[in-house]
């Protein structure tokens, strides 16, 4: 009983936490909740579906209409083009990466351990020196510098390279391609319809 009460009250603090920055922040994206239950039973949430087993568990109103011109690129624009200046990768590109990996939230987790605005393994943030990946400046240089290491890596192809981002080179490479994840499909067709401005 104990139990119940206290997830109650969990499910209860979650929907008004969502609902209140839903308010506060009107003109950023979405901030959908999924839900996915692990092996153990663990309950795991996140605003990423980063795989298949997630499914939506709250949607609040979405008030960008997922254009460029909203809250979250306005907020980081400088920094997206100081980032796409020094590493010669499109700020259209990166704002499409930043959209749809965090939906510009600089504090976004997933259950994989990415962190922040691009969403950088801890791996790759000590590969690229990122010591905190929830400030946006380094967040966004240490992925602008990650993406174009990878578009060099496959000689200029947005889509292996959107792959290998998602998924890591060596699935990209397992294959010859992109691999055969739904979740790295969907990703990949995402963000080139957010670069193409679809």
């Amino acid at each position: 009983m104990r139990n119940y009460y206290y997830n109650c009250l969990f499910f209860l603090a979650v929907f008004f936490l969502i609902t209140f920055a839903a308010e506060i922040y009107p003109r950023n994206a979405s901030a959908d909740i999924y839900m996915r239950v692990g092996k153990n039973g663990t309950i795991h949430f996140s605003n990423v579906p980063v795989s298949n087993g997630y499914s939506l568990y709250m949607r609040t109103r979405s008030y960008n209409n997922a254009k460029f011109n909203g809250y979250g690129s306005n907020l980081y624009k400088q920094i997206i083009l100081k980032a796409s200046k020094k590493y010669h990768v499109s700020p259209k590109l990166i704002e499409a990466v930043i959209k749809v990996e965090s939906g510009y939230n600089s504090s976004a987790v997933s259950d994989k351990g990415a962190e922040g605005l691009m969403q950088l393994m801890p791996q790759t943030q000590k590969m690229l020196n990122v010591s905190d990946p929830f400030n946006p400046s380094q967040n966004i240089y240490g992925g602008t510098e990650y993406l174009k290491s990878l578009i060099v890596k496959y000689n200029g192809n947005l889509r292996l390279a959107l792959a290998a981002y998602n998924a890591g080179s060596r699935a990209v490479n397992k294959y010859g391609g992109i691999p055969p994840y739904g979740e790295t499909q969907n990703y990949v067709k995402e963000v080139l319809d957010y670069y193409d401005g679809r």
